[in-house]
């Protein structure tokens, strides 16, 4: 039987399933939802609550980690109210928000909403669920802010009658961000501990061991020193390197970056990251510097044919070196536990936030920080390289390093 043959109570009773599987009854639709606008003229044509949310998910395709990350939000917040409140998502008022927000830090039943296994499931697997467990007071602040986002904007186009977050109490200046997800110098000097301390590097090691500790090496090398998102580093490709001449006739390498909304920007492959690199391609055999348009991806897999690691592969790479660090931060006792939580719970983009700071702590200019980072609109496409961007190129290489032992 369909979901949406199912009566309010059969229904609210279901398991959580990923939104496209999903089929409301109609008390639940949001097509008669207590704030959907009446009067005006409607922008979009969405007639319930999952038309709506699919129609603003649809502005992020061309950018897939973006989208990938809204989904999940929307989708939660829709299953929660649905499933556990009971009221369409153009029903939810400020109070029923406030609820949603202290159930992010505890989402219960478990057996309803969090996963049981740590592997990732495929959003089709009967052991699917939308949480991997509670969110952090960070992460609980990133999805209100991200949810904020989609009721203004269905207010905007006319579908909601009024914005139930607008009430929210702001809690900081949105002048002054405050970074909070990055690693202290002596996390970071864990990580990079980790890395050397892995059986890959020892003389025993077999291939696979070998080859594993150059990608990870190689992985926090790029992440580091190019300030590279997690889907940037999944999407590049060797022949994104390429060397000119400044100036002065010194020839400097960079590395082409395509990165959200499609915007393209030159990152400095400083003499470091390209020892890193002629070290990694050696690894697998290949000449130490890149061919122009070379379709291999900067990160190369183990075994099989020379296609990019998925964004979720390259995220669990990740997970295994920061745990390992953990490990070795526990190790130290009991003064050095909070750290290693800590750590244990960072992710590819605490590393672009970690270069950003550490450039900044080495008091490298703020405009070639922004540039590096592609913070702001930048011209990529000109045959010159101007005087700026030799001064950027120098300023990175003296003064961010990774600084491996060997």
């Amino acid at each position: 039987m369909e979901s949406s043959q199912l009566s309010h109570t059969a229904f609210t009773a279901l398991p959580a399933t990923p939104i496209e599987r999903l089929h409301l009854p109609a008390a639940l639709s949001g097509a008669a939802g207590s704030n959907r606008a009446r009067g005006g003229t409607p922008q979009i044509s969405a007639a319930d609550d999952l038309a709506a949310v699919t129609a603003w998910l649809a502005r992020y395709a061309d950018t897939p980690a973006t989208l990938q990350s809204y989904r999940r939000e929307a989708e939660r917040l829709l299953l929660w109210a649905v499933l556990q409140h009971g009221k369409p998502l153009s029903s939810l008022t400020h109070e029923d928000l406030l609820w949603y927000e202290r159930f992010l830090a505890d989402p219960q039943p478990a057996s309803r909403w969090v996963m049981a296994s740590r592997k990732k499931l495929a959003r089709g697997a009967p052991g699917w669920r939308p949480f991997a467990g509670p969110l952090s007071p960070v992460s609980t602040r990133h999805t209100m802010v991200i949810l904020n986002g989609l009721f203004a904007w269905l207010v905007d186009a006319g579908y909601l009658a009024g914005n139930p977050l607008s009430l929210a109490r702001s809690r900081r200046s949105p002048s002054k961000p405050r970074i909070t997800r990055y690693l202290s110098h002596d996390m970071w000097q864990a990580v990079k501990d980790a890395i050397d301390a892995m059986p890959g590097t020892r003389d025993a090691a077999t291939e696979r061991e070998r080859l594993h500790a150059a990608r990870c090496r190689w992985l926090l090398t790029v992440l580091y020193l190019g300030g590279l998102r997690a889907a940037e580093v999944a999407s590049t490709r060797m022949g994104a390197f390429f060397c000119r001449r400044d100036s002065h006739g010194l020839e400097r390498w960079w590395m082409e970056v395509t990165g959200k909304g499609d915007k393209t920007r030159l990152v400095p492959a400083t003499d470091e990251l390209m020892v890193e690199l002629a070290r990694y391609r050696s690894a697998h055999g290949l000449a130490p510097r890149p061919l122009p348009g070379e379709d291999r991806p900067i990160l190369l897999p183990i075994i099989g044919k020379e296609k990019p690691l998925s964004r979720g592969a390259l995220h669990l790479v990740l997970k295994e070196i920061f745990a390992l660090a953990a490990e070795r931060l526990r190790a130290r006792g009991p003064d050095w536990e909070s750290r290693a939580e800590v750590l244990a719970g960072a992710s590819a983009h605490w590393l672009r936030h970690t270069a950003g700071s550490h450039m900044t702590d080495q008091q490298v200019d703020l405009r070639f920080v922004r540039d590096n980072f592609g913070h702001a609109s930048i011209a990529t496409t000109s045959a010159y390289l101007h005087a700026e961007d030799d001064a950027r190129h120098q300023a990175t290489q003296e003064r961010h390093r990774i600084g491996w032992k060997r």
